[in-house]
């Protein structure tokens, strides 16, 4: 696996390696080196290189830096020039960079070939409001009908992950899920959010490059899952708030096999039997309902994570309800 070292001025690399894990979840062979106040360019060359050291392999090596010329610059490209024909850096380090190079290691085994791929990434994750600010660029667009030739084909959707998550469409799913499933489409379903026009509309501006984000009444997916025959080449993504709205999308013909659990939030009258997900005995009985119409149970914040028993989980809830009644 390439090693990556964050490297930056100050506490900034530490703080985009946190949030990171926040986002994509924990990293192996991923090191924040940072250059302090008090300390010179030998210092930082020497904590690069205990930093590297520390990785499985030396062999491939990516350096991200905050600052093209800077002092971690410097000392970086000083060790990359014994190191040149395998190891990268890139500069103008933000968070949609180090994210795209955590998901690019699964499937590339250099670190200048994921240098090459994540400068796009990179790119686009630098946005502006009012939008009119920013320069008109036709080539993205493109660039992504371009990836996605069968889009409006005859046929109908695919459904690449169906998810509960309280949180809705936030980082993890904007960055690590739609680079896992590669959705065409994300669908909130939710009758709630979709009367909620301010918060609708956020949703659908949070949505990835090249991804078309909707917010729609669960009655309006299930019209849509009946009748999605002009829908052939779109991969739908569809989140949920509660499984109580996945019930009924089911119930309705939604053809849905597997529900990934990633994120339900506490309130009153809840019990809480792991760190992300918090049930009431309504919530309980719904999973049993969805359980028996064949569902399959996937609990995992990010792709990267160890999947969790959801039947152990649900056991410890209703343990946790029982001693409250």
């Amino acid at each position: 696996m390439v090693g990556i070292i964050l490297a930056s001025h100050g506490e900034f690399a530490k703080g985009i390696l946190q949030s990171a894990k926040m986002i994509f979840g924990e990293q192996e062979n991923v090191q924040a080196v940072t250059l302090m106040p008090s300390e010179g360019p030998d210092d930082f060359k020497a904590k690069m290189k205990d930093a590297i050291t520390s990785f499985d392999s030396q062999d491939e090596v990516l350096i991200l830096v905050d600052l093209w010329g800077g002092t971690p610059f410097n000392q970086a490209n000083g060790l990359f020039e014994e190191h040149k024909e395998k190891w990268a850096i890139v500069a103008g380090m933000n968070l949609p960079m180090v994210i795209e190079a955590y998901a690019s290691r699964s499937s590339m085994e250099s670190a200048q070939k994921i240098a090459a791929h994540i400068l796009e990434t990179a790119k686009e994750g630098v946005k502006v409001k009012p939008e009119e600010l920013e320069p008109a660029d036709n080539s993205k667009s493109s660039a992504t009908s371009a990836k996605r030739p069968n889009t409006g084909a005859p046929g109908s959707f695919e459904y690449v992950l169906a998810r509960i998550d309280s949180r809705l469409l936030h980082g993890q799913i904007a960055t690590a899920w739609a680079k896992s499933v590669n959705p065409t489409r994300i669908i909130v379903v939710s009758d709630e959010v979709s009367k909620d026009e301010l918060r609708s509309k956020l949703i659908t501006q949070a949505a990835p490059p090249g991804v078309r984000a909707h917010v729609i009444p669960v009655n309006q997916m299930i019209k849509l899952a009946k009748n999605d025959k002009q829908f052939g080449g779109e991969r739908a993504l569809l989140l949920f708030e509660n499984p109580q709205d996945v019930l009924r999308a089911v119930e309705g013909g939604v053809p849905l096999k597997t529900i990934n659990i990633g994120s339900m939030a506490h309130a009153v009258g809840k019990v809480q039997p792991s760190k992300v997900l918090a049930f009431n005995q309504a919530d309980i009985d719904t999973f049993k309902k969805l359980k028996q119409a064949g569902l399959t149970f996937d609990v995992r914040k990010v792709p990267n994570d160890s999947k969790e028993n959801m039947d152990e989980i649900l056991k410890k809830a209703q343990s946790e309800l029982n001693k409250l009644k």
